[in-house]
Parts: C-alpha cells; structure tokens; sequence
C-alpha cells in the first residue's frame, strides 16, 4: 500500500513536471521540478530515477485523459449525440493541446514502442465506436475508416502554424471525411 503522503509527493512532482514540461519543453530541470513541486530532489528521484521516466508518466497521465475523452465521446454518440461533431471537438483538442503542450513532444520519441501500441488500441477502439455510429447515420464517406482519423492526427500541424491556419486544416480535415 502506498502511503498517502508518498502518493501525493508524486503527484505534486507530476503536476509541476506536468506544467514545467508544458510551458518549456524538456530543457527543464530535475531540481526546478522538485523545487516546484515543493519536494526534495532526492523525493523525486525516489518516484522517477530518470528525467525520461518523469517524462513517460507525464505523459501516461495526459494519455489516459485523451483515452477518457474519447471513451466520453463515444458514449455521447451512442446516447445520441452527432458524431462529427464529436470528431470536430477531438480533432481540436488533438491539434490544440499538443500546439501547447511541449511536454508532448519532447515525450513522443522517448516512448516505448510497445507503450504507444497499447495507447493506440485503446484509443482506436473508442475512435472506432464513433466511426461506425457516423457511417450508421451516413454522415462519413464510404471509404473513410478509423484509421483515417489516425492519418489525419499524424499530419496536424504543430504550434509553428498560427492558431487561424490551425483551425482552418481542422475544417478542411472535416471537409474530407464528411459525406
């Protein structure tokens, strides 16, 4: 069992990992995150001995919230609700999140494959719920698949594009899918 004290050291180091992360990229140091966190470095060593496993459950924490957002998604289809309107919300928090998250890119690469693998199928099994509610109600082109939606993410623009020119690829991404 996990002491709560211990539990909350971690998460105090997360949040302010999380947050140094998002604004500065991962040129910030171990000693300012623990500083932040208002934790001793040797705490946060004791829960992450490498900046990379930092990194990594940082991004774990925002994975499983992408996965949750999506699961809410889905669930809102089968109650209903329109599904490319839900994809148009996913596509936005995909391609505004990580244009403001540096933590996200700085992570991608330090990722196991295996670790995007699982995050992928979870994701794509709840992405695919919303796929086939929206061929359901025909308001996808016949052709489009779930893994589309996998393309179209992969070449979202990044934060170098202003934020007009952002949502704009958003429309057009919409454009090429919607019957």
């Amino acid at each position: 069992m996990v002491r709560a004290d211990s539990a909350r050291n971690r998460q105090s180091i997360l949040d302010a990992a999380g947050t140094l992360l998002a604004s500065r990229g991962d040129a910030v140091g171990m000693d300012e995150i623990a500083a932040t966190a208002g934790v001793a470095v040797g705490t946060l060593y004791r829960h992450f001995p490498t900046k990379t496993d930092l990194i990594a459950a940082a991004v774990a924490g925002l994975t499983e919230r992408l996965v949750a957002d999506v699961r809410a998604a889905a669930d809102r289809v089968d109650s209903g609700a329109d599904p490319v309107a839900e994809l148009r919300g996913l596509l936005e928090w995909l391609i505004r999140k990580p244009a403001a998250d540096k933590a996200i890119k700085a992570a991608a690469a330090g990722l196991a494959a295996d670790a995007l693998q699982e995050m992928e199928s979870r994701g794509f099994a709840e992405l695919d719920r919303i796929t086939v509610a929206a061929h359901a109600r025909g308001l996808l082109r016949p052709d489009i698949t779930t893994a589309d939606f996998a393309l179209i993410a992969a070449t979202a623009p990044d934060d170098s594009l202003p934020e007009a020119a952002r949502d704009r690829w958003i429309e057009l991404a919409l454009r090429s899918v919607v019957a």
